[in-house]
């Protein structure tokens, strides 16, 4: 046992007496995988991203919330919410979609969202302000047409081809995601399609509702949530709704949704802004390289939404076969991969 001892002794004397041979370093280069969570040279680092934007308006100026997650120099989206007057929060799941694809990407509430200034003045949700407001912050977030990819999903999808069509020498991609091209159309194909497949009873007495325009009235509420809601806004039981779905409709601004939208949940109706909004003959005006999404449960008509592909002059069209108006969530592989690859074969010039 001495001799065991002895001998490992003389050994750790021996190694502790050899000289270490020095190791030579070798610089490398930070691959794009290193840098994308490295935020030391942004200047919203403090903020975790979060950057409060200046915006300038006919009612005067105001801030808008943005966060900005990842860097990469060629690949950048702005993301669009719907509502209108609904939040960034139902794009959460993004999060586990573009990192891993070194994509950078900004959250954004429009102004009169939640995270945003919300002012009272009902003027101020006008689509053509909208538009300017999104130029505001693309240049105050450094996007350009080498690097600018704009998604719109739902009203974020008009406010995206009205941007395109005014200032689409800015952009990089378009993508348009669930929303089609005329609010007349939209509104045709859910009175004519979608509420004929509703159970008659149903349909009858939210239609009853509808008559006396009582969108208020909570059971008025829980027919459409249950049945229709559930069939095309997300295919999930309301008790499976995803948290950021339940977030964002407990932010949404009701002043900016029924001026725009109007206040019924089956359609746009009364005197909302929105109502006669049509683009189809000014689509061919699009040259950007743009993804339609469309899905084969959603409010839209899927059959519309390919139709913008053919139109614009560099158009793809991505169908969710499973997935309704919300389909970032009720189909949500084939709409990750399919915006991805979009958005990589542009970045490639493989589009």
């Amino acid at each position: 046992m001495k001799t065991i001892l002895y001998s490992i002794s003389l050994l750790c004397l021996l190694l502790s007496c050899n000289p270490t041979t020095p190791t030579t370093t070798t610089a490398t280069t930070p691959s794009l995988s290193d840098t994308y969570l490295d935020n030391a040279s942004r200047d919203d680092q403090f903020m975790g991203g979060i950057k409060m934007v200046d915006i300038n308006t006919p009612k005067g100026d105001f801030k808008v919330w943005t966060k900005r997650v990842g860097n990469n120099p060629t690949m950048k989206v702005l993301l669009l919410h719907g509502g209108p007057g609904m939040t960034h929060e139902i794009y959460e799941c993004f999060d586990g979609y573009f990192p891993q694809e070194n994509i950078e990407y900004y959250y954004y509430d429009q102004l009169g969202s939640y995270y945003s200034d919300q002012p009272k003045d009902l003027s101020l949700w006008d689509l053509p302000r909208f538009v300017e407001e999104v130029e505001q912050v693309r240049k105050a977030l450094g996007l350009n047409k080498d690097n600018f990819y704009l998604f719109g999903q739902s009203w974020g999808g008009i406010l995206a081809m009205e941007y395109a069509l005014k200032y689409q020498d800015n952009l990089k991609g378009l993508v348009i995601s669930n929303m089609v091209p005329s609010i007349p159309d939209y509104m045709a194909y859910s009175d004519n399609v979608l509420a004929p497949k509703l159970p008659p009873d149903v349909l009858k007495e939210i239609m009853f509702y509808e008559n006396k325009e009582d969108y208020g009235n909570e059971r008025y509420l829980e027919l459409v949530t249950q049945h229709y809601y559930t069939r095309h806004i997300i295919r999930m039981p309301q008790a499976e709704w995803p948290d950021p779905i339940n977030r964002g409709f407990k932010h949404l601004n009701p002043d900016v949704y029924v001026t725009m939208q109007g206040p019924s949940e089956f359609g746009v109706k009364g005197d909302a802004t929105l109502k006669n909004w049509d683009v189809k003959d000014q689509l061919h005006k699009i040259k950007v390289p743009t993804l339609s999404i469309g899905a084969e449960y959603d409010t839209m008509d899927p059959k519309q939404m390919e139709w913008i592909s053919t139109t614009v002059k560099n158009g793809r069209y991505l169908h969710c076969p499973n997935g309704s108006h919300l389909s970032q969530f009720d189909d949500q592989k084939n709409f990750f991969s399919g915006l991805i690859k979009f958005i990589k074969d542009v970045d490639n010039d493989n589009f």
